[in-house]
């Protein structure tokens, strides 16, 4: 199934190779750009059905996602499991629920994102819901590039592993070879 994730990403044009900046601030050989695949409906429905279906049946009673991307995956999730969605927006260095509409305390509460490379986006999206008493259940991305892999303390399901190459800006050997060094994104 990995292999199908993959070539979702490929045949949209999502994975680019050269010199990035990625949203940590590291720099990268390979940049997934999730908005190619999150334009289309049908890849979009069928990869938050591979993380609704990982979780059913665990008492899920909303999904939360940061803003842009997560928010996306956060309303089809939660479409697909006939619950609701709430969204985890920027508010100075951290990310709160606004709007009136956040998670209740002791609600069981899925987090889902689309890349996850440092965690630093998911890692804010739970502070969210522990400020709001939520009972997190789970994590779901749809490709978990971090290098290591990250533990968050939750379960942590992704549709595709795929360990990034990421370098500090002082130690890229791409800015050493002066290869220009390029802004995609949200960075």
């Amino acid at each position: 199934m990995s292999s199908d994730v993959q070539r979702t990403f490929e045949e949209a044009g999502a994975i680019a190779h050269g010199h990035f900046l990625l949203t940590s601030g590291l720099h990268s050989p390979v940049y997934w750009e999730k908005f190619r695949v999150l334009e289309s409906p049908v890849h979009t429905v069928r990869l938050c059905s591979m993380i609704a279906d990982h979780f059913r049946g665990q008492g899920i009673q909303v999904v939360a996602g940061p803003t842009t991307g997560g928010m996306l995956l956060a309303f089809e999730a939660a479409r697909q499991m006939g619950i609701r969605a709430a969204y985890a927006e920027k508010d100075g260095n951290a990310r709160v629920f606004k709007r009136g509409h956040g998670i209740k305390p002791g609600e069981r509460t899925l987090i889902i994102d689309d890349v996850l490379t440092t965690g630093s986006s998911v890692a804010s999206v739970i502070q969210a819901v522990q400020n709001s008493e939520g009972r997190i259940m789970g994590i779901g991305v749809l490709v978990d590039r971090s290098e290591k892999g990250l533990e968050f303390g939750y379960p942590l399901y992704s549709c595709l592993r795929s360990p990034a190459v990421t370098y500090p800006p002082e130690e890229c050997p791409l800015c050493r070879q002066e290869i220009p060094l390029a802004r995609l994104g949200g960075a």
